[in-house]
């Protein structure tokens, strides 16, 4: 079993453009990180999640789908196949509801496009925004770089693609397995307090034992940024609309991520909105994660990332809801 420096991954990443579309975490000039190119800023694979949700590499913020050609039509299509490097185990889950999710009822095509033949590689291990250890994927990605502390990470490879990419990294030292056994065996240990609050908060919402006046404080707190909804990695909402294309003449139809949070949400076309309150908006963005879901595809949709507490500039992530919420009606 090997170790590896980011130098030497960062050569093993460079190798692979030639046949991929590489996406790894890079630092920006103004300290924060960001997914990107190998030469859009410097590698900086620790650092815990990344403040964007790695997710929107499938299903982008805005993309054309389609182009109205003169007497044809074409479909968007992805030319290279995507390795993403940077999810965090959390991350893994929430790509792993969004699988199924855009290929439950109706293949999304736009959204496959990108996601076949994509490798994901999931940074865990002893490598958070203050070097504390983070949870473990085990399996839900191609291959895993688990940090050991020291600015070496140990690859663990999943599937057939993983195993092969694994295989052509360059240098790095032996490391014994007992190190990377303990690692897993502390990450076993790490803390479940959040998810065992987010299931009592479900199990209150879904038995309808949250008062409308909760969502009243908190909506009142709420300036509807949409912050939290962007970067969530399991939001999946979008509008579409055609637009002209300045450069080529030819009319595109183009998918643009959309918010609950918006009041134009759910206005229909006679002027009549059924989430015309902030407060029924609020709720819902809460009620979806944790009880519409559950309803409907038996899961919690919140994989507790932390994107949307941190990002939230009145502290109403939804950890940050669910502890008042418990206080609220004092469970």
């Amino acid at each position: 079993m090997k170790a590896y420096t980011e130098n030497e991954l960062h050569t093993f990443f460079k190798s692979l453009t030639a046949d991929y579309s590489v996406q790894v975490p890079v630092k920006l000039h103004d300290g924060t990180r960001t997914l990107g190119e190998l030469d859009s800023g410097d590698l900086t694979l620790a650092g815990g999640a990344l403040p964007m949700r790695p997710t929107s590499v499938f299903a982008p913020y805005q993309e054309v789908v389609l182009t109205f050609k003169e007497k044809k039509t074409e479909t968007t299509k992805e030319t290279w196949p995507i390795f993403v490097v940077g999810f965090t185990a959390e991350d893994a889950d929430c790509l792993e509801y969004i699988d199924k999710f855009y290929s439950k009822n109706y293949v999304d095509f736009p959204y496959f496009n990108k996601r076949q033949n994509a490798v994901v590689v999931c940074v865990t291990g002893k490598c958070g925004a203050a070097g504390e250890l983070l949870k473990i994927a085990n399996g839900k990605c191609d291959f895993e770089l688990i940090a050991l502390g020291n600015g070496e990470y140990i690859p663990v490879a999943y599937s057939d693609p993983g195993k092969n990419l694994v295989a052509k990294i360059s240098g790095g030292k032996e490391v014994s397995s007992d190190t990377l056994d303990k690692l897993k065996s502390a990450a076993e240990k790490l803390s479940q307090e959040d998810t065992e609050m987010l299931q009592k908060v479900s199990a209150l919402i879904l038995a309808n034992k949250v008062p409308d006046e909760f969502w009243q404080t908190i909506s009142d707190r709420c300036i509807s940024c949409t912050a939290c909804t962007l970067c969530c990695p399991t939001c999946t909402c979008f509008d579409v609309f055609d637009r002209k294309s300045l450069l080529h003449k030819n009319i595109e139809r183009v998918r643009l991520r959309d918010s609950c949070l918006l009041d134009g949400f759910m206005r229909e076309a006679s002027g009549h909105n059924p989430m015309a309150k902030e407060s029924q908006r609020t709720r819902r963005r809460i009620h979806h994660k944790l009880a519409a879901d559950v309803k409907r595809n038996g899961v919690i949709t919140c994989f507790l990332c932390g994107r949307c507490d941190k990002v939230c500039p009145s502290n109403i992530g939804i950890k940050s809801v669910c502890r008042e919420l418990l206080k609220y009606v004092g469970a």
